[in-house]
């Protein structure tokens, strides 16, 4: 990858931005046959997109805000990126458990409508439950006042290993893309940015790189790239943080999950099944300022867990807490509205004078739909010749429709199969890296030598989610990790020690005290 850098004299375009826009836009732009280079300054999806609450969904609150336009884009997207990417993504059955008389009505009638919206997309239909039946659901929420409750079906998956997928779907049509580089400064002509200048951040080594265009896809850093290009350009961009807690099953057992549809903020709340845990989310709380490794406040947790136990027979402690992680979601600014909670959560688009072109808003869900709008938006800025979007239909790497989930290896779809291989290569492969974690040694051979993962973090985090379902386990781990993985890029001791170090300073702020 890096040696076409020096190879391409000028790109089509050049992406900044490693997450989930970022790298749609690059599995959009190169399955066209664009020149296509990503450009990541850290990892990919190191920042929001591998921290939301792994729903892939229409957004029931949005349809009670009336933003009927994007929960029909969102369902429609739902169910093409199910189609496209079996092996990480899930219908699931969501429970609302009812605890007055008239909700399973307004409930049921108001999901009725989100299924008939998803048309031929639909996952299933919403029926409204019996108490004895939602009892049956939910055997740990609590029965008082329990007047029945509703089911409806909705998407599930593991965000950042969709974005790893994704960064290999851009390789294999054509794309470069590449982590750890960033980007310091545009090229500009006449006031048009004509390419950036880039900075490895291992080597140091410095490249003036070429381009017919520039998009920049940097959530909630957007405002900072725009600065970069014109000082004086207004904040487009205000951040709203949402934290998880990660709980053990044994509090919730079931295979369903439950949503609570209105909480004192005004928020939804969920309780996931995934990766043999539970995640319990989200909040909605301003902040300031972006930061790649945002820190969970300590009401955000006391609101997580007040509202979980409003509903669950056992109660869930801080001690229980395995994990918990914060994100941050960049919403376009909107005059007069101080609740994140109402600004809106569509994508925009803007073209800078210098005919930057920068999208930001929307979520996880609505990736491709975003990325085919800020690529044709960018083929028309740079008069690029036109070529029809083809990601509608286009299979994601690791493709597999008959996933058995008992499997440790199903989220990896068609590359576990690669995966068990590595056993034979070295029979220790086989062991987990952990025993509380289900993941085995050949998972992070796997992750340094086809998903460029090049830090203990980035194996640890990202490519298998051992820090994100049980943080403490995660540091225990990272030494053995280290190990494997310095052997593959060829370190020595320091390098197993400092990155050993930095995984565990990194780790320590995802356990609560």
């Amino acid at each position: 990858m890096i040696s076409q850098l020096t190879q391409t004299l000028v790109w089509d375009v050049i992406i900044i931005g490693g997450g989930a826009t970022g790298l749609g836009s690059a599995v959009d732009a190169a399955s066209r046959g664009y020149k296509t280079l990503l450009l990541e300054q850290f990892d990919f999806a190191k920042g929001t997109s591998s921290r939301s609450t792994k729903l892939v969904h229409g957004g029931v609150r949005y349809l009670a805000q009336g933003n009927i336009r994007l929960v029909m884009d969102a369902l429609k997207e739902r169910g093409i990126l199910l189609k496209n990417a079996p092996h990480v993504t899930t219908n699931f059955s969501f429970i609302i458990p009812a605890y007055k008389w008239w909700e399973k009505i307004y409930y049921g009638i108001g999901l009725k409508i989100y299924d008939l919206m998803a048309g031929r997309l639909s996952l299933g239909n919403t029926s409204v439950i019996s108490k004895g039946k939602a009892q049956q659901l939910l055997p740990t929420a609590k029965s008082n006042n329990l007047r029945g409750g509703i089911i409806y079906q909705d998407g599930q998956f593991d965000d950042s290993r969709l974005a790893i997928n994704l960064a290999q779907t851009a390789a294999e049509n054509g794309a470069t893309i590449l982590n750890y580089f960033k980007v310091t400064g545009f090229i500009k002509s006449d006031n048009t940015i004509t390419g950036v200048t880039v900075e490895d951040s291992f080597t140091k080594n410095v490249y003036q790189l070429y381009s017919k265009s520039v998009i920049n896809a940097t959530g909630v850093f957007t405002d900072a790239v725009l600065k970069m290009d014109d000082p004086l350009q207004p904040s487009l961009v205000t951040a709203s943080q949402g934290v998880h807690l990660v709980i053990d099953k044994k509090f919730f057992p079931e295979n369903d999950a439950m949503m609570v549809p209105k909480t004192a903020d005004g928020r939804v709340l969920f309780a996931v099944p995934w990766h043999g845990k539970v995640v319990a989310g989200t909040t909605d709380t301003p902040v300031a300022k972006s930061s790649y490794e945002p820190r969970a406040l300590e009401e955000e947790v006391d609101f997580i867990l007040t509202h979980l136990n409003l509903y669950l027979t056992s109660t869930i402690t801080r001690k229980d807490v395995l994990s918990v992680f914060a994100g941050l979601r960049p919403l376009v600014k909107k005059t007069n509205t101080r609740k994140t909670a109402l600004l809106p959560r569509d994508h925009t688009i803007v073209v800078s004078s210098s005919k930057l072109v920068s999208i930001t808003g929307g979520k996880w869900t609505t990736y491709r739909k975003m990325s085919r709008d800020v690529i044709d938006k960018t083929i028309a800025v740079a008069g690029l010749e036109k070529r029809s979007c083809l990601t509608e239909t286009l299979k994601i790497h690791g493709y597999k429709t008959d996933i058995n989930e008992n499997d440790d290896l199903h989220y990896y779809g068609s590359d576990a199969a690669f995966i068990k291989k590595l056993f034979n290569e070295n029979a220790a492969w086989m062991e987990r890296i952990h025993p509380a974690l289900p993941f085995s040694k050949a998972c992070i051979i796997w992750a340094v030598r086809e998903e460029m993962a090049l830090t203990v973090e980035d194996a640890l985090a990202r490519r298998t989610r051992s820090l994100f379902i049980d943080a403490r386990s995660a540091i225990e781990a990272a030494h053995v990790v280290a190990n494997l993985m310095a052997k593959e890029l060829e370190k020595d001791e320091t390098w197993i020690e400092q990155q050993t170090a930095a995984f565990v300073t990194l780790a320590k702020e995802y356990l609560l005290e």
